[in-house]
């Protein structure tokens, strides 16, 4: 099932099942694309008037595609190692995948990112040969663009940094010397942040470099990159720390110890036989065993106590639908994707055979998570 369009984001088509998407920040790309590009258009093309600016959008809708091929690279690689891939966002920055999963392996890692900044090589070279067969012109203006605007993007997403491209490949690499993928990730996020401060310095590079002036758009652009790449990186590195500990959080020793009752069981009865067994929880079950919902807490404390006899027990039990119900060594990530993916209170733990061994608590698992992570 797919998950909810972003807000702000517009459909503009699908590739190979997978939605396209344009966030409102990529129009402000392509404003400022066909701004910039103006005067150089008007230098190979003189006479176009406000069709310059015409030009200038085409440009950035075709440089729009090849960031397309960029991520379709990635969303193909991923749909390859059995990832569903939700859809491809093209925003001022760049493009983004929205992948399912997170790769099992530093192999799987490095396949899935080094693909992207191939794509953007193999596009460059393309239309810097095809550049050499056209007349100068406004269409080899537009395809030597292309092939600049590739070959940067290729090289820069090879920079060894989260969030980009080098710093997955990175982190692929020390996952498989170290066999750590959290490792993997804390190399790579810090990295990234390293990057990030190289990048603010961008334009004075590119000044020495090429012998150009920056101006205030430059340097308002390297800001914005370094924001991105250090925010990026800095997510990374916190997930990473968290992810390490989370192993530690096992379900079968968060579990409440549960009784198990027949749902026409007045509330009252229930209650008593809980207490009597010092029970946290209680779950209601057939006449063959087999469980049909768990006793809301929060139901039976509103419910007064002078109606609590004549008020059965599954009026006051959530019923167990698909996901509720989850193995008793349930631990780590899976625990915490388990009960992302079905938001519910609490849930039923099961053993291998079948039997019943326990509520899980949301509110018990929470209070887990922070106390190791403080």
């Amino acid at each position: 099932m797919k998950r909810p369009r972003p807000p702000g984001t517009f459909r503009v088509g699908s590739l190979g099942g997978v939605d396209v998407l344009l966030t409102t920040s990529w129009f402000v790309l392509a404003a400022l694309i066909a701004w910039l590009m103006a005067p150089t258009i008007e230098e190979h093309q003189p006479g176009l008037g406000g069709l310059k600016y015409v030009a200038g959008l085409v440009i950035a809708i075709v440089y729009a595609l090849t960031i397309l091929v960029h991520e379709a690279s990635h969303a193909f690689a991923s749909r390859h190692y059995g990832h569903p891939v939700d859809s491809i966002t093209l925003h001022f920055l760049g493009g983004h995948t929205g992948v399912d999963g997170a790769p099992r392996s530093a192999r799987e890692e490095f396949v899935m990112s080094v693909v992207g900044p191939i794509a953007s090589l193999a596009v460059a070279g393309l239309a810097w040969l095809l550049s050499l067969a056209m007349p100068d012109g406004l269409l080899w203006l537009t395809v030597i663009i292309l092939a600049w605007a590739n070959l940067v993007l290729g090289v820069f997403n090879l920079i060894p940094g989260l969030p980009l491209d080098g710093g997955r490949i990175l982190k692929a690499l020390v996952w498989g010397v170290t066999r750590n993928e959290h490792q993997g990730t804390l190399v790579a996020g810090w990295c990234g942040r390293v990057t990030a401060v190289l990048v603010l310095f961008l334009p004075l590079i590119m000044e020495r470099l090429l012998d150009t002036q920056p101006d205030l758009t430059s340097y308002l652009f390297a800001f914005i990159l370094a924001g991105f790449i250090w925010m990026g990186a800095s997510a990374a590195i916190q997930s990473a720390r968290l992810r390490r500990r989370l192993p530690s959080l096992v379900a079968r020793g968060l579990a409440r110890r549960t009784l198990t009752v027949p749902e026409d069981l007045p509330v009252a009865e229930a209650v008593r036989r809980a207490q009597d067994a010092e029970a946290g929880s209680i779950v209601t079950v057939d006449a063959t065993g087999r469980p049909l919902g768990i006793v809301s807490e929060a139901a039976v404390q509103a419910t007064p106590e002078d109606r609590r006899p004549w008020l059965t027990v599954g009026s006051v039990a959530r019923t167990l639908v698909p996901g509720m119900t989850l193995p008793a060594g349930i631990a780590g990530e899976e625990l915490i994707r388990a009960i992302t993916f079905l938001p519910a209170y609490e849930y039923l733990l099961i053993e291998d055979d079948g039997t019943i061994f326990g509520v899980l608590s949301t509110a018990d698992v929470d209070q887990a998570f922070r106390e190791r992570h403080r």
